[in-house]
């Protein structure tokens, strides 16, 4: 559920929402009238969910989950009749590709010769989206904090790396071919046996293949090496030098975002399974003494979180067919999920302190973001990784469904042993708080860049049937247009005054320039590769000295001084100030239906 603001006559109204199925489409419901001022709406939001839990009926609204809930809901005898304008439709992988590829945000690899399965390219626009996600990423994680640094490591190393961290003993995946409809994909070791095909057929077991990429190194007596296939390793191998150099006490974290490479036996669903992508990874440093941590409170506690946990799977006896190439959760029905919070989980000891810290950390990154839609799936014990003692999936439900985003693993002191032992190297460190020589133990929370980039896409995707346009709700922190610049009348003077505009506001952002068209569409250009701000330059500004700007998501317009521009859509895009406070509000003719 999420709370929408609508303004009609020039005054605010605040509504709940919930995102339900309508046949073969996903469309807004209106749940319930929350008032005119957000922080009403907030607390008001809360009771209505507590209610909810409670299984009480909201008055003056339909059931949760009713599929005839309103679009329409009549809150008081002050509300007006609101008609739901926006729809969130549901893409299909191939109608997101084709999406992608029209508006510049991906592209197949080498399609000039037919495209190399496994293999994508970001577009321009792909590429800026791409770029602030890690951005956002890497400020959230490393520059806010004391206790973190980051590193980049190389993506060949020596492959000794790989036989140390297990890669090369247990990195493989099981080929199997449907008896039934011959579709060749893969599965977990685990699965071998307990499931079949989606089309119902058995599985004939091919072999495990390593997904480890080989590739050589030198001319001349070349040595076989390996491509990456995951970042952890270089952060285990830098490790020593990092603490050394950074002067870092325990506990601390490394972290990088890099290229990984998997040779996969199907890869599919677009970037969700594909043979190169980008992990965003750390690994926190702790003195295996340390079982308190300090930073967890309260509010890591009440985060709530859907859970699937490993007994509710171990109990789960199905003869019903499961897709294995989707996540664990595409063939969970919602009913064994259970609503649970960080603090109850830490009470079932499901996980230590540290573990529930940056789950919880993980979990405030995705919601800052704008993706709330998530669940926790726990590893049962014969999937677990051959590093980890605790494993956690995040999952995001994706209009296409619900597939995993992220993941946290406790991996113990398994990878730094190894690769001590390995090297005959020694990796302990003095740690100042207890006085003695230790090699930590890791929590790692694990991050698919490429996922929040189409988690952050498919959410956006807003059909506006008022506007009979699609409007890419991208945040404006990360969207890859930050503001465009028309200037309305086609003259030497207006040009001049909006490419000054430009000039100055790509010192600070990435900013488009558009005289081409009405202006309508280019309004309708812009809301649909998710450009948050449009500014106009017209007759007034040469006068005033005055431009208009644009609100893309609810397309109020405000008049403000060009001066003071840049200041405010800085504010703006970081969400600082309401849009409305930011300016004169500018009456606009409304298009009658």
């Amino acid at each position: 559920m999420f709370i929408i603001k609508q303004t009609i006559s020039g005054n605010d109204y605040y509504y709940l929402r919930k995102s339900v199925r309508d046949g073969n489409r996903v469309i807004s419901k209106t749940i319930a009238y929350l008032g005119k001022n957000k922080e009403e709406a907030e607390k008001k939001k809360i009771e209505i969910i507590e209610k909810l839990a409670r299984g009480e009926r909201i008055e003056g609204s339909e059931s949760i989950d009713s599929e005839n809930s309103r679009d329409v809901v009549e809150a008081g005898d002050n509300t007006e009749k609101m008609e739901n304008t926006e729809e969130q439709k549901k893409l299909s992988i191939e109608e997101l590709t084709n999406f992608c590829k029209e508006k510049g945000f991906v592209f197949r690899s080498s399609e000039l010769y037919g495209g190399f399965s496994g293999f994508w390219d970001f577009g321009p626009l792909g590429i800026e989206l791409f770029n602030n996600i890690k951005k956002d990423f890497w400020n959230f994680f490393v520059t806010s904090r004391d206790n973190m640094v980051g590193i980049e490591a190389s993506i060949i190393s020596h492959p000794k790396t790989w036989i140390a961290s297990g890669h090369v003993a247990n990195f493989s995946d099981v080929a199997v071919v449907c008896k039934k409809c011959n579709k060749a994909t893969k599965i977990d070791k685990s699965e071998v046996g307990k499931v079949n095909c989606e089309c119902g057929g058995e599985y004939d077991v091919k072999g495990e293949f390593s997904l480890m990429f080989k590739t050589k190194v030198g001319a001349i007596d070349a040595e076989e090496a390996y491509l990456r296939g995951e970042t952890a390793q270089g952060m285990f191998m830098d490790f020593k030098l990092v603490q050394q150099t950074s002067r870092m006490q325990l506990p601390f974290g490394i972290l990088q975002i890099g290229r990984c490479f998997r040779n996969e036996i199907a890869p599919r669903d677009f970037l969700f399974r594909c043979r190169e992508f980008h992990i965003g990874e750390f690994e926190f440093f702790i003195n295996p003494e340390e079982k308190k941590c300090d930073l967890l409170t309260d509010l890591h506690k009440k985060v709530k979180v859907k859970l699937l946990d490993g007994e509710t799977q171990e109990r789960r006896i199905s003869s019903e067919s499961q897709d294995s190439e989707n996540s664990k959760f595409a063939s969970e029905p919602d009913n064994l999920l259970r609503q649970t919070t960080i603090g109850e989980m830490l009470e079932e000891k499901r996980l230590d302190e540290w573990h529930a810290y940056w789950l919880a950390e993980q979990i405030f990154w995705y919601n800052s973001i704008g993706l709330f839609e998530i669940k926790i799936r726990e590893h049962k014990k014969d999937e677990l990784s051959h590093y980890s003692s605790a494993t956690f999936d995040i999952d995001y439900e994706y209009v296409f469904g619900s597939k995993e985003l992220g993941g946290i693993a406790n991996r113990g002191q398994y990878d730094l042993t190894q690769h001590a032992k390995a090297s005959k190297q020694n990796l302990e460190i003095f740690d100042e708080k207890y006085k003695n020589k230790v090699i930590p133990r890791v929590i790692e929370p694990t991050f698919g860049m490429e996922r929040a980039f189409l988690a952050i896409l498919t959410k956006a995707y807003t059909f506006d049937k008022k506007r009979d346009n699609i409007v890419l709700k991208i945040p404006a922190k990360l969207a890859p247009i930050k503001a465009a610049v028309f200037p309305i009348v086609k003259s030497p003077e207006y040009n001049s005054m909006a490419e000054e505009i430009v000039k100055d506001l790509r010192k600070e952002w990435n900013v488009t320039y558009d005289k081409s068209g009405s202006i309508g569409r280019r309004y309708a250009r812009n809301d649909s590769v998710g450009t948050p701000y449009c500014i106009t330059i017209d007759e007034d500004s040469i006068k005033d000295h005055n431009c208009t700007i644009r609100d893309r998501d609810t397309t109020v317009q405000i008049r403000v001084k060009i001066k003071e521009l840049k200041e405010i859509l800085k504010k703006l895009i970081n969400n600082e100030i309401d849009f409305k406070s930011a300016g004169k509000l500018v009456e606009t003719r409304v298009k009658e239906e």
